[in-house]
Parts: structure tokens; C-alpha cells; sequence
């Protein structure tokens, strides 16, 4: 596989959502920041609605008006793709169609987030994305979740997922790097030709050596020419150049995640950094989220400049 002309392999940001004071979607800003994103060169495509998007607070009308803003601002230039996040088959699909509809060139598929406390069989795993398939017919990311979760796809249900003619990658965000590698192999020597994407902030660089195809990454989102320059070199076998870009991000990594993994917390703390830097609207998060403290604020000023940021927003 040519990772530097397969449509699905590369590097892929998972985008941030700008809102007003009031809580509506910046519709000005959300198309200023795609374009920004889509003008680097090495992104592949951009992946709106996802969780660093904030896909959780947003009405289904919503992604779906997310996702005809980012189509209309870069659709040509880069493949957009939606996140569908939906508790069963009709919902999903009913988003899929509106996604495709919307402009999307394909799909991150989320697993139902009821199955993360009361499981499911392999039937209802492979079956949700049969359906989703059949009806959207729109090419579809599968998202693998943390391993210990009980959202997370066995090896034999990702086997009989790619199988599904839609399904044209996996986002593997398996976070047991064991487990990782195991399924990994696997999976290649099956569909050598179905790309995997790192979404491990954390094992970036470790699970690119490995062999991922490319990262689906919030932090790209973020820091998008950092992270095209860690990931063409590594893709590149280039390792020490690699190693020198991942210790640019490194710091950064350490401000956002602060030694843990994404969530909506560490998303704040990236929306906010990025809007200090002068390259985002604002840093309004839409509720339940509260506003971060002033002093967590300051606390992510002073690190940003510690490193060598100007921060334009006080």
C-alpha cells in the first residue's frame, strides 16, 4: 500500500467546533478553521463531529449542519467525514444519510454508547454496521474503542467488519498496545489493503512504527503541521526526524492531556490553548461543560509561552 496516494491513509485531524457566547455553532469561524486545516499540506481529510467536536452536545440537525459548513468550505480539497454517534441502527443511519446528504465523503461509525456498561453480541456489533452500510451506502471509518472498554471490538468482529464492502479503514484506538500489535497483524494479513489509523496520542510514534497507515488524531486538529511532519516521517521510516517533531509536540501533548487521555476535559484545555494562540474564535464549550477556572486559564498561558508560543488572547 502507497500511503502517499491511497485515499484513506495519512494523516486525518479530528476537528474542534466553535461556538458563540450563546452556544450556537460559529458557523464563520467552524468554515475559517477548516479551510486553515485544509490549506497544510499533507491533510488528507478533515473529520468533523467527532469527540474532540463535541458530537455529544450537538442535535442531530447540528452535525448535520457541521458537516454541510466544512463540505461547502473544503469539500474540494480535502474528504470530509462526519461521526455518527447514535444508540441504535435507524438513528445511525438516519445521520449517515444526512451526513452523505450534507456533502460528507464518509463516515467514523461510533459504537453505541449503551454498550460501553452492558456489552453486546457479535451479531449486534457486525449487524449495526451491516446496516448502517446496506442503507447509507457511504464509506465507513470503524471506530475501535479502548480495549477495556465494553465497546471495544474483538479481533473477530473487526475480521467480519471489513468484510463489508462500506468499511474502508479502521481507527484503532484499542490503547493496550499488546493487544494493539496482535490485532494489528491480524488484520493485516487478512485485508492488507484496508488502512489502519492511530488515533494514540499518547503511543503516536509507537503505533506508527508499527505500522498505522496514518493517524485520525485531535491533536492534529490542533497542531496540524506538527503532526503531518511526525507522521510523514515516520511513514517515511524516517526515525530520528520523526523523534525530532514528536519532541515539539510532546510539550504541547503535556499541556492538553496532562500525562492522560483524551477526553472532554483535555479537549477543553486544546480548544483553549489554540484560541490563546490567536488560531481559534473562541473557547466556549457547550454545557454540561463548565468554563475553565482563570487560573487553569493563566496556567495554560504561562505553559504555551514557557515553550515559545505567543499567545494573542489574554
Amino acid at each position: 500500500m502507497n500511503w502517499q496516494h491511497h485515499p484513506w491513509t495519512g494523516v486525518f485531524p479530528a476537528t474542534l467546533c466553535p461556538f458563540h457566547e450563546d452556544e450556537s455553532i460559529d458557523s464563520e469561524g467552524l468554515a475559517t478553521y477548516m479551510r486553515e486545516l485544509a490549506t497544510v499540506d499533507g491533510i488528507k481529510g478533515v473529520v468533523c463531529n467527532g469527540h474532540t467536536g463535541e458530537i455529544m452536545s450537538l442535535r442531530d440537525s447540528e452535525r448535520a449542519e457541521v458537516t454541510r459548513i466544512t463540505a461547502e468550505a473544503v469539500g474540494d480539497k480535502v474528504k470530509v467525514i462526519s461521526g455518527v454517534s447514535s444508540e441504535g441502527s435507524a438513528s445511525a443511519i438516519d445521520q449517515a444519510i444526512a451526513a452523505k446528504e450534507a456533502g460528507a465523503d464518509g463516515i467514523l461509525l461510533m459504537p453505541p454508547h449503551h454498550w460501553l456498561r452492558f456489552g453486546r453480541t457479535f451479531e449486534t456489533a457486525v449487524g449495526f454496521f451491516q446496516d448502517v452500510a446496506e442503507v447509507a451506502d457511504i464509506p465507513i471509518i470503524v471506530h475501535q474503542y479502548p480495549a477495556w472498554t465494553k465497546a471495544g471490538y474483538s479481533l473477530d468482529e473487526m475480521l467480519e467488519m471489513i468484510k463489508i464492502p462500506q468499511v474502508v479503514c479502521i481507527k484503532m484506538g484499542t490503547r493496550d498496545m499488546a493487544r494493539w500489535r496482535w490485532d494489528y497483524e491480524q488484520l493485516k494479513e487478512t485485508a492488507p489493503d484496508v488502512p489502519i489509523l492511530t488515533c494514540h496520542d499518547e503511543y503516536l510514534l509507537a503505533s506508527l512504527l508499527e505500522g498505522c497507515d496514518g493517524a485520525l488524531i485531535g491533536f492534529a486538529g490542533f497542531v496540524p503541521e506538527l503532526m503531518v511532519e511526525v507522521v510523514h516521517a515516520a511513514l517515511s521510516a524516517d526515525l530520528v526526524g520523526a523523534r525530532k517533531a514528536r519532541q515539539l509536540v510532546d510539550p504541547l501533548a503535556r499541556i492538553v492531556y496532562n500525562f492522560g487521555e483524551p477526553s472532554s476535559d483535555a479537549h477543553q484545555r486544546m480548544k483553549c490553548a489554540r484560541w490563546l494562540m490567536g488560531r481559534f474564535p473562541a473557547m466556549t464549550m457547550r454545557r454540561p461543560l463548565r468554563p475553565l477556572p482563570a487560573s487553569e486559564i493563566a496556567k495554560i498561558r504561562q505553559n504555551l509561552e514557557a515553550i515559545g508560543y505567543q499567545c494573542a488572547n489574554e
